[in-house]
């Protein structure tokens, strides 16, 4: 620096800018960075040092600059922004994206230099922007009067910057010609954290929590697979901020519901991670790259949006360094190396061994208490709330769908109405179109993820994807929205399985499934278990399969429509008449009496093919079947129990024999 140049004392703005991935972008250009960094360091001198501004130190990519008035430094900044902009660069890639930052302290030069924190501040400011940003501290927005013409600072709030132990507010310049949207400024917050604050309050699941931990510790990929409302993201959620502390460079929440390309699945967690894409580079080598050196949790919801794309980034993470761990929630596992799977369970609908509520009740009690303006439920109303949480399964979206109609009904009337689940579960709330096979984008990175796929060649969202891109966040409204959710996901073989397992009332076994095809159902029937949509349950004697009750209805609805109900219920009859007569036969094809009992573990379907028989289908199969009741009815001393459930399906029925 020449001993000429007259250095600003008092309040001093001090500017510093330099290339975002210089390195990289020196190995991209090879011979061909020396002009691309020279033409850089003519257009700053000319829009920076040229104006009112003392440039002190140009090294490499760097410039260090000092001016008396803070409105003149961030004009200088936004002119040096927009030739950087609109210069003709040689290829895009050869670009260089600049990261400019400003802070203004009192400062006095001592023998053609500054001897102050301040400076040291402003380098701080600096290296917080991304390339093309430019951000100023507080002490700068107050005494930049007037801002350029257009211009306008965004408040960024406030930031920890390294090497300091204040806080710091960070503004944004805003103008025509700047890029507007960027990842969060790079600063050593210590809260390293992004997780969803919750609205309403976390009930219950002590046990599933502390299970989910331990596996969490000892696994460093962990999947929580579970139907659609199950409770997945928000027990994941909940884990995870008691957690925080254990991961020195943060927990990072990224919703995979919100991509619309596989492609961008690395470029929703980067934009989480504060990364912008380098010239000539996957951003997924980035992620990895950045994620290597580092210990944190990234915790991935919704996977099954984009099932492959996700279990390839997580694969490269997790190779790329040992101290990253993922934690993500889907409906169907990634089946890489490593995955521990854990299928989290429908809340607990049996009283406590204390004697104290069961978690759905809970939940149910908590979130009536909410939807009445604070008043609890009346105690006489206990009785017919577990009858609630019990036919709903204890699926949590469910419960918090059945509180919200508490309001109007009484606990007696909705558990009374829970015949049509889904009409008096979605009552009163619009029902949103259906998700494409691609699910929308989530909010709080949109902008970030635009721009960063942009510049990788990833075309944005059209205008049609961007209507469909609420149907990610509103999946959860309604249970026909959530189930259709995975329902989508769906081959011909396993929708239709899944419709037509919807006429059992209970549990089936392999054979029995089987039966109801006439084929071999495994390879649907392991469709739909992946999937989470019907539940295996290990037992001795083989496995038994069965879906949750607000599953089967929304198949029972879709058989309907499909135009099957007939066929599949007239199936379901005649199974039932075959174990009706294999329960009067021994173990030697002879006839036996039967015990009291005997066709207990049948009643269920039993009842549930007679309904059909009174309703819709046969009612000669209708009487078959009671008479085969007969003498269990009369062994339990139940004449009258055959129509307990059923309307109209006693042996008097006058429909007419077909």
């Amino acid at each position: 620096m020449s001993p000429r140049i007259h250095l600003p004392s008092g309040w001093v703005t001090f500017v510093f800018t330099d290339i975002e991935g210089s390195t990289r972008l020196a190995q991209l250009l090879g011979p061909g960075y020396r002009p691309v960094l020279r033409e850089h360091r003519r257009l700053l001198r000319h829009t920076l040092a040229g104006t009112d501004g003392a440039e002190l130190l140009t090294e490499g990519d760097s410039f260090f600059l000092a001016f008396a008035d803070a409105a003149a430094a961030l004009t200088a900044c936004l002119t040096a922004q927009r030739a950087l902009a609109s210069h003709d660069w040689p290829t895009p890639e050869a670009a260089p994206r600049v990261r400019m930052g400003l802070h203004t302290g009192y400062a006095e030069p001592r023998d053609g230099e500054y001897a102050s924190p301040e400076v040291h501040r402003a380098a701080r400011v600096a290296a917080a922007a991304h390339g093309g940003q430019v951000l100023c501290s507080a002490a700068t927005a107050r005494r930049a009067d007037p801002l350029p013409a257009g211009a306008s600072l965004l408040d960024l709030g406030l930031h920890r910057l390294r090497g300091f132990d204040d806080r710091e507010r960070l503004f944004q310049l805003l103008a025509p010609g700047l890029e507007r949207r960027f990842p969060r400024p790079r600063t050593a917050d210590a809260a390293a954290h992004n997780l969803p604050t919750q609205i309403t309050s976390f009930v219950g699941r002590e046990l599933e929590r502390a299970e989910l931990r331990r596996l969490v510790e000892t696994y460093r990929l962990v999947t929580v697979l579970g139907a659609g409302g199950a409770g997945k993201t928000r027990l994941a959620v909940e884990l995870a901020s008691g957690v925080v502390e254990s991961y020195p460079d943060g927990v990072w929440f990224v919703d995979v519901a919100a991509v619309t390309d596989p492609g961008l699945v690395a470029f929703e967690i980067a934009a989480v991670l504060g990364l912008r894409p380098e010239p000539g580079r996957r951003m997924v080598d980035t992620l990895v790259e950045y994620a290597a050196a580092r210990r944190m949790l990234v915790v991935l919801d919704t996977c099954d949006a984009q099932p492959a794309a996700s279990a390839e980034v997580i694969s490269r993470l997790l190779a790329g360094g040992r101290g990253v761990r993922v934690l993500a929630t889907s409906r169907e596992s990634f089946g890489v190396p490593g995955e521990a799977v854990w299928r989290i369970p429908p809340l607990s609908v049996d009283p406590r061994p204390d004697g104290s509520e069961s978690d759905a009740v809970a939940l149910l009690l908590d979130r009536t208490a909410a939807a009445r303006g604070g008043r609890p439920p009346d105690p006489a109303e206990q009785a017919d709330l577990r009858r609630v949480v019990r036919r709903l399964d204890g699926l949590p979206l469910a419960i918090e769908l059945a509180a919200a109609r508490l309001r109007v009904l009484s606990a007696g009337q909705l558990a009374e109405r829970l015949d049509d689940m889904l009409g008096t579960l979605d009552a009163g709330r619009e029902e949103p179109e259906p998700p494409p096979a691609e699910a929308g984008w989530s909010g709080n990175q949109q902008d970030t993820v635009d721009l960063v796929a942009a510049a990788a060649g990833i075309s944005p969202p059209t205008p049609a994807t961007r209507a469909v891109q609420r149907s990610a966040s509103e999946r959860h409204l309604t249970m026909q929205a959530t189930v259709t959710w995975s329902y989508r996901t769906l081959g011909a073989r396993s929708a239709r399985l899944l419709r037509w397992l919807a006429v059992f009332a209970g549990p089936v076994d392999l054979p029995t499934v089987q039966w109801l095809l006439d084929d071999d159902p495994l390879d649907p029937l392991s469709v739909l278990v992946d999937k989470s949509m019907v539940l295996a349950e290990p037992h001795a004697s083989g496995s038994t399969y069965r879906m949750l009750d607000p599953i089967r209805a929304y198949a029972a609805r879709r058989l309907v429509e499909a135009g099957e109900e007939q066929s599949a219920r007239d199936r379901h009859v005649a199974w039932s008449r075959h174990a009706l007569q294999r329960a009067h036969l021994g173990p030697d094809g002879r006839p036996v009496t039967l015990s009291l009992y005997a066709l207990d573990p049948l009643a269920g379907e039993l009842r549930a093919a007679l309904r059909w028989c009174a309703t819709g289908g046969s009612a000669r199969s209708g009487l078959g079947l009671a008479g085969g009741l007969d003498q269990w009815w009369r062994s339990g001393g139940w004449p009258g129990r055959g129509g307990s459930g059923c309307s109209g399906c006693t042996a008097g029925s006058p429909r007419p024999a077909r």
